[in-house]
């Protein structure tokens, strides 16, 4: 029988230089890294990065992530395993249904992932493959399209005495602004300025000939796909910056997936793994 093939794209994205800038998600990807060759007996060779580091050949924009996570799937096969992790920033986007928001993350071109983007994803998965999704940002709770949170409880208190932490979010009108001044065109809605910067390799969230598409959900293969997030969909994550001498800083909710499986090894479920974390996550 041939053996399943494991595979990971692994994202930390620290915006350097910028306003928006964070300290520990590159921190989180290499930590993950070791996390899946070490615990779950993943291959190097199989193991995409896109960091923003200085010199990365390969930079997390938005194109080049939904480039590798297609690729990933396009070579997936019945009974394989695959593994995202992102560490970033997230953001809601307002949408025309009164108060609704949509979740999405936020690649360093502030070219958005939406949570429909995730949706056509977990739809292409091939029979008995799994698709774990880990994202440590904000408003991750609701990053796959018609799914909220379903294992809970909420989130833990992240202000803690040895760390200064930062929210993972950046504001939607801030994202607007920085659009705006690249785009030229005066306009509140996030989708002219997008389309207008990056066409075709915009969200298919703001291509509306793609959307209706998207919203008719795919329950060919349930259960292929679980999405770990960091808090829910209206709540924040943390970059956490140690105080201490040495200290190396981190996103709380990767290094608490990392903390617990190597204190408890492999032998629980992803609900349980949700639930020792103490923060949320979302099954299909």
């Amino acid at each position: 029988m041939e053996k399943k093939k494991r595979m990971a794209i692994l994202v930390g994205c620290n915006y350097p230089n910028t306003p928006n800038e964070l300290h520990g998600c590159i921190n989180d990807v290499l930590s993950m890294r070791d996390m899946l060759v070490n615990h779950f007996g993943f291959d190097l060779n199989h193991i995409e990065f896109l960091i923003d580091a200085p010199g990365s050949l390969v930079m997390p924009t938005g194109a080049n992530i939904k480039k590798a996570l297609n690729g990933m799937i396009d070579q997936a096969e019945p009974g394989d395993v695959l593994f995202f992790h992102y560490s970033g920033h997230g953001t809601r986007i307002p949408t025309n249904h009164g108060f609704k928001h949509d979740e999405a993350i936020v690649p360093c071109d502030l070219n958005l992932i939406t949570d429909v983007d995730f949706r056509q994803l977990v739809n292409r998965l091939p029979d008995k493959s799994s698709f774990t999704i880990i994202s440590d940002s904000c408003h991750s709770g609701g990053l796959i399209d018609n799914e909220k949170e379903q294992i809970g409880p909420s989130s833990m208190n992240l202000t803690l005495p040895i760390s200064l932490n930062r929210p993972k979010n950046i504001p939607f009108h801030n994202i607007l602004n920085d659009l705006t001044s690249h785009s030229g065109i005066q306009s509140s809605d996030i989708c002219n300025h997008l389309l207008e910067i990056f066409g075709n390799e915009a969200s298919a969230k703001f291509h509306q000939n793609k959307v209706q598409n998207m919203h008719i959900r795919s329950n060919i293969y349930s259960d292929s796909g679980i999405l770990l997030s960091g808090c829910q969909a209206n709540e924040t994550s943390a970059d956490m910056y140690p105080t201490m001498e040495g200290g190396k800083a981190y996103g709380a909710f990767s290094n608490a997936v990392q903390m617990i499986i190597k204190e408890n090894g492999t032998s629980f479920t992803k609900k349980e793994l949700i639930i020792k974390t103490s923060f949320t996550g979302t099954r299909l």
